[in-house]
């Protein structure tokens, strides 16, 4: 099966959430199954671009309002990710150091039309194009409405909802950068007065999924102005519950790591991680290390940390640190407890890919308080390393992270609050100093198999669905 799947992001070339991660890994699992899965984003001037080759393989034009675009088409020569990468190049519009901006609305609509204009001109045409969040929803619309794509009214869309808060709207006023189609279709593109590139791909694709099944039901209730649409297309709505990619997040072979390790030989390599942090970061190795590695965003509940960690800090033998960016107050809030909390509390503000990897290794517990979570895969990363999540019970984090007072091996809380945050890091804290029962924890949660395997099964047995295979 021929499947091509259309994203903005793609990790290793260009992240800003678990999409890249999802994009990442998926067509590669796929692959390894026998399928030919691809993948296509836009070329963007990033640090990866800079450092691997390309070849130009088609270019065309493409209409966007009054304006006239060229695009080139270019693949990545580099065959080690596992699946064809090919790349839109619109200089005016994507080529850019950064992935999102204000004008994205622009940006991602010729994206699209450059993508279908590509994938139209081959002689084989997909069997399914699978497409990724708001970036890509207008694509499952003009495969079926608009005049130039009619080549691919017969060939069925999956759009994958990774995160609902994010939907692309924008105003009637841009509805001439979509393509010429019928305007009796054009209800399809309309939710609440504007244009909504997700609500238009959840009713025109053949097949909706989230990227887990509790936070495909908790869509019904909470999607950001979305849930009747999803309860009206419940029956061609699926969670899918994402993988991680086990090759990459291995503790065994894991080139940032200061030392590896597995669960059955070696396990030291966990503590020579953490000392290389806390040497580093002014901590102490003797205490329980909690970590977060993320977004510093509302919906990531980093709102509350300053908040919290001065509570628990103030009362609690415990490390602290922190590794991500964001909201700059809540960055700044964070960088003043330093001083505050000197050899108990440490941030770096930013994000680095080695340091995370090291930082999964190197924690006790890793710190998940999310007010939205449609799969989360630092806790999947956190467990694959022996590292014990302390989280709020939603979206994916609900469907992987059983608390240990119900038999299960991580703490989990029922709210985002500070109070529910710190009495959660209290119970770890506790926990921790159990040495024997917290080593147990351990080596269970390095068994786990969240892996790509599963879900990319579950994945092509939907495509057949729609495929008649």
């Amino acid at each position: 099966m021929k499947i091509t799947h259309i994203s903005a992001e793609c990790y290793p070339v260009a992240k800003v959430g678990g999409l890249a991660d999802v994009l990442g890994a998926l067509p590669k699992y796929q692959n390894n199954l026998g399928e030919q899965a691809s993948v296509i984003m836009p070329f963007y001037d990033l640090a990866f671009i800079a450092k691997n080759k390309f070849k130009k393989i088609d270019e065309g034009k493409l209409k966007l309002a009054d304006k006239e675009y060229k695009f080139n088409v270019l693949q990545l020569l580099n065959l080690e990710l596992g699946f064809e990468l090919n790349l839109i190049d619109i200089p005016e519009l994507l080529f850019k150091s950064y992935v999102y901006s204000s004008d994205d609305t622009k940006r991602f609509m010729a994206f699209q039309i450059a993508a279908l204009h590509w994938l139209g001109k081959q002689t084989q045409l997909p069997d399914v194009i699978h497409c990724h969040d708001h970036h890509t929803g207008l694509i499952p619309f003009m495969m079926q409405y608009c005049d130039e794509f009619v080549a691919f009214k017969n060939i069925p869309s999956v759009i994958s909802i990774h995160n609902a808060q994010y939907q692309g709207w924008f105003s009637y006023e841009q509805i001439d950068l979509i393509p010429a189609f019928n305007e009796e279709h054009s209800g399809l593109l309309d939710w609440y007065g504007n244009i909504n590139p997700l609500a238009c791909a959840i009713k025109c694709a053949w097949r909706v999924n989230t990227v887990s099944p509790s936070y495909m039901e908790e869509l019904k209730t909470a999607a950001n102005g979305l849930e009747g649409l999803l309860s009206h297309e419940a029956d061609k709505c699926i969670g899918i519950l994402n993988g991680i990619d086990t090759q990459v997040w291995n503790a065994a072979t894991d080139p940032y790591l200061k030392m590896n390790y597995t669960v059955s030989r070696n396990l030291s390599g966990k503590r020579a991680n953490k000392k290389w942090i806390c040497d580093t970061y002014d901590l102490d190795v003797d205490k329980p290390l909690f970590v977060f590695i993320g977004r510093l965003v509302y919906e990531k509940g980093s709102d509350l940390f300053p908040e919290a960690f001065k509570q628990v800090l103030n009362h609690q033998e415990v490390s602290i640190l922190l590794l991500g960016s964001g909201d700059p107050e809540t960055e700044q809030e964070l960088l003043d407890l330093k001083d505050k909390f000197k050899g108990k509390y440490n941030a770096y503000i930013g994000y680095n890919e080695e340091l995370s990897h090291v930082i999964y290794a190197g924690a006790d517990f890793l710190l998940m308080p999310s007010r939205v979570e449609p799969c989360g895969l630092n806790q999947m990363y956190s467990l694959r390393y022996g590292t014990i999540p302390v989280v709020r019970s939603i979206g994916g984090l609900k469907d992987t992270i059983v608390d240990v007072e119900d038999g299960g091996f991580g703490f989990t809380h029922s709210d985002t609050t500070v109070e529910q945050m710190v009495s959660s890091i209290k119970r770890a804290a506790t926990f921790f100093k159990d040495q024997k029962k917290f080593k147990k924890i351990r080596r269970q949660i390095m068994s786990i198999d969240h892996s790509w395997n599963r879900s990319a099964s579950v994945y092509i047995q939907l495509y057949n669905s729609i495929t008649n295979r």
